[in-house]
């Protein structure tokens, strides 16, 4: 294939990951975001294939490669589960990571003959991808474990960590300084300490980071595995790649600071860490006042017909449950009755950026009535009912009026400025972050305990029947 036509194909693959990006932007256009960035892949994919690099044998493991790929991450995409979703991107960054390794070793020992400033250059490249995507993998692989809950949410905070944060880069500078200039690959000692040492680095960095800010992670690690992804462009010299990896690293990098400033949170307080426990856990904070006021389905039915105005907020035990086909039917029987019926959005609701628009878009749930935290927290006060479904630290009253607890300045769905709150929980459990919440104890709340699936169902079919069914 014609360089000239190779230069063209790829200039057309970034045009469509770049308007890839900008359907993701929205729900109404996420799909066809979607369509355009699997045809841009498939372009570049094809151009590498059939391009000067490729010859003779390296088709038939080009071939083997693809389609054993292929058929492992169709099977993966087949099977998961959205509320699995988190860990599946957490190791698919880790597979980047482990790719910009593989390259970045491949390269220096390849044949590839620099000299002068362009060698320098080419082994800065090669040291920085290395470190990188090894930063990427092992940090990723660590935040798939937290995700899972084969690794506890509560962080890892050794004495004196940000001072052996700061000496495992130092050590990984000097090694810089042997390996660059280094003749006859002699560059492959320091080259693989300081894989080790990047690898301890990434383990520490995210095991430091509490369970409370592991959707910030998720985007970060995105953001990480972009950069390796561009700087295993540049040692193969691929200008797609190159490209791709930067788009990649920069919309993680802001969607990284665009929930850190949701949660009140600066990302470097992210990185280092120290926030959040394992679920279940209470932090410290003020004791919450009054007692809890449990309600049935029944209630809960009327409630919801003597309504005007209701507002739903789910999180990630709605996920577990899945719960969001029901409330999408629950929510249309109540609008055919002349009820005002919405959604309430927190930018870190769930384990994963954009976690329950994805669940509620699976639903079927119409797009005009899921609305962000901005667009619906002044509308509160005007409700008259508000489901929360599996939310937990999102709607907590004590991250505004509580300056003891641990997630105080962080923006939360006010919920509790409605005329009731309805908790569905199975029991009194504090949230991912480890924080109790007052929202539990308030005088207008109430607790309709039991498995969320159940009792949404419950509550759905008495709206049908017109009686008060109560929950198995």
């Amino acid at each position: 294939m014609p360089e000239s036509l190779v230069t063209l194909l790829y200039l057309l693959s970034g045009g469509l990951f770049i308007l890839s990006l900008g359907g993701l932007s929205t729900q109404q256009t996420a799909s066809r975001g979607n369509r355009f960035g699997i045809v841009g892949m498939l372009i570049a994919i094809a151009t590498t294939a059939f391009g000067a690099e490729v010859s003779g044998t390296g088709y038939a493991v080009l071939a083997a490669c693809v389609a054993l790929g292929s058929g492992i991450g169709a099977v993966l995409a087949a099977r998961v589960e959205m509320t699995a979703m988190p860990e599946l991107v957490a190791i698919l960054h880790s597979f980047v990571g482990l790719a910009a390794v593989l390259v970045g070793f491949a390269t220096y020992l390849g044949t590839a003959s620099y000299t002068g400033v362009e060698a320098t250059i080419h082994e800065i490249e090669i040291f920085l991808g290395v470190f990188v995507g090894m930063v990427t993998f092992t940090g990723s692989v660590v935040a798939y474990g937290k995700l899972r809950g084969t690794i506890g949410g509560k962080p890892w905070l050794l004495p004196g960590r940000h001072w052996l944060n700061v000496g495992l880069l130092a050590v990984c500078v000097v090694l810089g300084t042997q390996f660059v200039g280094a003749a006859d690959h002699a560059g492959l000692t320091p080259l693989l300490i300081m894989t080790a040492v990047a690898g301890v680095f990434g383990v520490h960095m995210v095991m430091a980071i509490g369970g409370a800010d592991m959707p910030v992670v998720v985007s970060m690690l995105n953001s990480y595995s972009g950069w390796a992804a561009s700087a295993a462009g540049f040692m193969l010299n691929n200008d797609l790649l190159i490209l791709t990896g930067a788009l990649v690293g920069s919309s993680g990098a802001i969607l990284s600071y665009i929930m850190c400033h949701a949660m009140n949170r600066s990302f470097f307080s992210v990185i280092m860490g120290g926030f959040g426990t394992a679920g279940g856990a209470p932090q410290a904070g003020a004791a919450p006042a009054g007692e809890v006021q449990s309600i049935e389905v029944a209630e809960t039915i009327q409630l919801l017909r003597d309504s005007k105005e209701v507002i739903i907020v789910p999180g990630y035990g709605m996920a577990v449950a899945q719960a969001q086909y029901p409330l999408n039917e629950i929510s249309k029987l109540l609008k055919a009755r002349g009820i005002r019926v919405r959604f309430a959005i927190h930018p870190v609701a769930g384990r994963l950026p954009g976690h329950m628009n994805v669940l509620l878009a699976e639903a079927k749930v119409p797009y005009d009535v899921v609305l962000e935290m901005e667009e619906i927290n002044e509308d509160f006060p005007n409700t008259d009912t508000v489901l929360v479904i599996g939310a937990n630290d999102i709607v907590n009253p004590g991250a505004l009026d509580d300056p003891s607890s641990p997630i105080f300045g962080m923006p939360v769905l006010e919920a509790w400025k409605a005329a009731t709150t309805i908790v569905l929980k199975r029991g009194m459990a504090s949230g991912y972050a480890g924080v109790d919440n007052p929202l539990f104890y308030k005088e207008n709340n109430r607790m309709l305990f039991g498995d969320a699936r159940k009792n949404v169902e419950a509550i759905l079919a008495g709206l049908r029947e017109g009686s008060g069914a109560r929950a198995a």
